[in-house]
């Protein structure tokens, strides 16, 4: 509202109305519960997260239906679960033009959405036991130490990280040439890995400089915040000897030099060779950290490198972080329990202990990252099939559905406009992608436990 009022559009009364709407509806609520102060149960913890995350894009959605674009109830709600799921898939046929209140809210979303996830997937996943999340109960509780001992100072402490990150992210961006308020937009959609711009051009916008600091920022926030608290507190053991984020960087290399190489070899033999590595590692890393980012057509770098591209979008970046997807710590968990499998099939009466990072792997970690894995896999391919019946061409309906699943962002196929948006989607297939980024941002088990009768008996 302020913006929009220091620019001198008429469009800050939308953002005022919304928020006493809001801000109504908010302190009904609290009237309502006043006077609750027992601790969560289980079954409220999930009805907590899950409900956050289906309530909040209802009023997120609020300034886009009353304000400009003045969109439908669809769009609007898919465009504001795009932003709380840090998804960064639009439904807007055009960003250029819009007021800057309406950027700054988008922006806003995704940098809320970032920092709650981080906080959920530390604080209440692994009480949930949600994906092998569990296995981090110690490890957001107990490996600090004295120095965090509580939730709420773990919540603190990664919200001071995430401030910073951001507020260095900004500077950066100033530094590099962008103005004062794309800088803010673009560090809130980097810091958050979600990828909304306020430019249908995407980061295309700005190219060089601006690609390098984002490709490392959006690294920086796609690893665990634990390990950065423990960094600011002056320990860099943990991060230096943190598996997951020695796995991530090192697929992060393998993948940008593989498709570096392919495109050198059979696509672009003139083009220039820094050039070619600058916008490969950008667009790879925004693919892989679910930020969503692009800076060119990813299409036209050939079938080995959308396929590579596919990939690691459907590895994400690594747990406790604003990553997506399946995340890295849940493919190492599954790596090791394949090979002690296979030693098994040769060695039948050996006993092959599942370990991670010097600590045993319970067998509940193990058939919980089993399950999710399984139960990720098949959701994405129903929701394949569910698009591709709403209308959609198989080449839209596959990518539509990875990018709402895998909460990455792009998508690509005839129906997707210019500037990257689902706009000429049908309104069956937007409520199905809805389905797909709430479900695929919440891990999935965490809501569809909601629908179990057994798991709401005393």
């Amino acid at each position: 509202m302020i913006v929009d009022m220091w620019h001198g559009d008429p469009h800050w009364i939308v953002f005022l109305e919304c928020g006493a709407l809001t801000m109504v509806l908010g302190v009904l609520t609290t009237i309502a519960t006043r006077g609750k102060h027992d601790s969560l149960t289980i079954q409220q913890a999930f009805m907590i997260t899950s409900g956050l995350w289906a309530v909040l894009p209802i009023f997120g959605a609020l300034p886009f239906m009353l304000g400009a674009p003045h969109a439908s109830l669809s769009d609007a709600y898919f465009e504001a679960m795009s932003g709380v799921t840090t998804t960064g898939t639009t439904a807007f046929p055009r960003l250029d033009g819009l007021p800057k209140g309406t950027h700054l809210w988008r922006a806003i979303l995704q940098w809320s959405g970032g920092l709650g996830i981080v906080v959920v997937a530390m604080v209440f996943l692994p009480v949930m036991k949600v994906g092998g999340m569990q296995f981090f109960r110690s490890e957001g509780f107990d490996t600090l130490g004295k120095v965090l001992p509580r939730a709420g100072e773990i919540a603190s402490e990664m919200t001071r990280i995430y401030v910073m990150l951001t507020a260095a992210c900004i500077l950066t961006y100033i530094m590099l040439g962008m103005t004062g308020f794309d800088a803010v937009i673009h560090a809130l959609a980097t810091c958050s890995t979600g990828g909304f711009s306020n430019y249908d051009a995407s980061f295309g916008a700005y190219l060089g400089g601006p690609e390098w600091a984002a490709s490392i920022f959006m690294v920086l926030a796609s690893i665990p915040f634990i390990r950065m608290v423990q960094a600011m507190r002056g320990n860099f053991t943990p991060l230096y000897q943190d598996r997951q984020v020695r796995a991530y960087l090192r697929w992060i290399f393998y993948a940008c030099a593989v498709i570096v190489i392919y495109r050198l070899i059979y696509m672009e033999q003139d083009a220039h060779p820094i050039e070619l590595v600058r916008e490969t590692v950008f667009n790879t890393i925004s693919t892989f950290s679910g930020t969503g980012f692009a800076s060119t057509d990813m299409m036209a770098w050939g079938h080995l490198p959308f396929a590579i591209l596919i990939i690691v979008g459907l590895i994400g970046g690594c747990t406790g972080s604003t990553g997506c997807s399946v995340k890295v710590f849940r493919y190492l968990v599954l790596f090791q329990a394949v090979r002690a499998q296979v030693r098994r099939m040769h060695s039948p009466h050996r006993v092959y202990p599942l370990r991670y990072e010097g600590r045993p792997l319970d067998r509940d970690v193990v058939n919980s990252v089993m399950a999710f894995f399984t139960l990720f896999m098949l959701t994405f391919g129903l929701l394949i099939v569910a698009l591709s019946l709403s209308g959609l061409h198989p080449k839209t309906a596959l990518t539509a559905a990875w990018t709402a699943i895998a909460n990455v962002g792009p998508a690509w196929g005839p129906e997707i406009t210019a500037n990257g948006s689902v706009a000429e989607f049908p309104p069956l297939s937007k409520w199905l992608m809805i389905l797909g980024m709430y479900l695929g941002r919440l891990e999935l088990v965490s809501v569809l436990v909601l629908l179990m009768p057994r798991f709401w008996r005393p």
